[in-house]
C-alpha cells in the first residue's frame, strides 16, 4: 500500500478559521460592542444583550474546539477503514467534492491498484456561501478534478465499483438536488457498487457544538430518504465521533 499523506497538527481548525474568518470577525465584533454597550442599557435590554453575546462567544469557542477534535485530534482522515467497510476492493472509483478535496490522494494511497477519478460539482449559482468560495480560492488539490454538474458526472453508466462523497453532498441544499446527485451516482455505479457518504448530522450534539450552524447539516432520515429514492440501499451505518455519520449505500440493481 502506498504511503498515506500526513496532515499537519492543526490543519483542520486553521482551515476552519481561514474559510470562515469573516463570520468569526463579525461574531467577535458583536461581542465587543455588546460588552461596551450593556452598561448604558436598561436591565432587560442589558440581560438580553449579555445573553446573546455569551451565546455567540460560547458557540464560536465550541465550534473551534470541536472542529479541532474532529479534524485534528481524531484520526478522521485515516481512511483505511474504507477498505473494510466496502464489500470488495474497487477496481475503479470516483470521488465527488465541491472544490475542497482532502481525500482523493488518501484514496489513491489506499487503493493503489485501482483507477480513480475526481469530480468537482461546485455550482456557484447554488453553493453561494462565502466559506466554500474562500476554500476554493485557497485549497490546491493534489489530484486534478474534472468539473461537472451534480446531475451529470460526465462518465458512462456502470463505470465505477465505488463512489465517495465526503463532506460534500450537504452543499446541495434542496432534497431534489441531493436526490438527483444520488441518482447520477447510482447510474455510474455498477450493480452492487457502493457509495461512501460521510456527513455531520443535524442533531442535538452538532447543535451544542456549532449552534445555529447545525442547520447547514441534514438528519440521517434526510440522507436515507434521498438514497432510497435514488435506488440505493443502506448497507451499513456508523459513527465517526459523536458528530459525524458514515453511510455505506449500495446500488440495488
Amino acid at each position: 500500500m502506498s504511503t498515506i499523506p500526513m496532515r499537519k497538527p492543526y490543519q483542520g481548525v486553521l482551515q476552519i478559521i481561514e474559510f470562515n474568518w469573516r463570520a468569526y470577525f463579525v461574531t467577535s465584533a458583536f461581542v465587543g460592542m455588546a460588552l461596551l454597550a450593556s452598561p448604558s442599557m436598561p436591565p432587560l435590554g442589558r440581560a438580553g444583550l449579555v445573553l446573546g453575546a455569551a451565546s455567540a462567544l460560547f458557540w464560536m469557542a465550541s465550534s473551534l474546539l470541536v472542529s479541532h477534535y474532529i479534524y485534528d485530534r481524531f484520526p478522521l482522515y485515516n481512511l483505511n477503514w474504507i477498505s473494510r467497510a466496502l464489500s470488495h476492493i474497487p477496481r475503479r472509483w470516483i470521488n465527488i467534492h465541491c472544490g475542497l478535496d482532502e481525500t482523493s490522494s488518501l484514496l489513491a494511497a489506499i487503493f493503489p491498484e485501482a483507477a480513480g477519478q475526481v469530480v468537482d460539482i461546485f455550482a456557484p449559482q447554488i453553493m453561494t456561501e462565502t466559506s466554500i468560495k474562500q476554500a476554493r480560492r485557497i485549497q490546491r488539490a493534489a489530484i486534478p478534478a474534472k468539473l461537472a454538474h451534480y446531475d451529470d458526472l460526465l462518465h458512462d453508466a456502470n463505470s465505477f465499483d465505488a463512489a465517495f462523497c465526503i463532506f460534500s453532498a450537504h452543499e446541495l441544499r434542496r432534497h431534489q438536488q441531493r436526490l438527483r446527485l444520488f441518482k447520477e451516482i447510482a447510474r455510474v455505479l455498477v450493480s452492487g457498487g457502493e457509495l461512501v457518504l460521510m456527513e455531520h448530522s443535524r442533531d442535538w450534539r452538532n447543535l451544542l457544538a456549532f449552534g445555529p450552524g447545525f442547520l447547514h447539516f441534514f438528519s440521517p432520515r434526510a440522507w436515507h430518504t434521498a438514497a432510497s429514492g435514488a435506488g440505493l440501499e443502506l448497507s451499513s451505518e456508523f459513527s465517526m465521533t459523536s458528530f459525524i455519520r458514515v453511510y455505506i449505500l449500495r446500488r440495488i440493481q
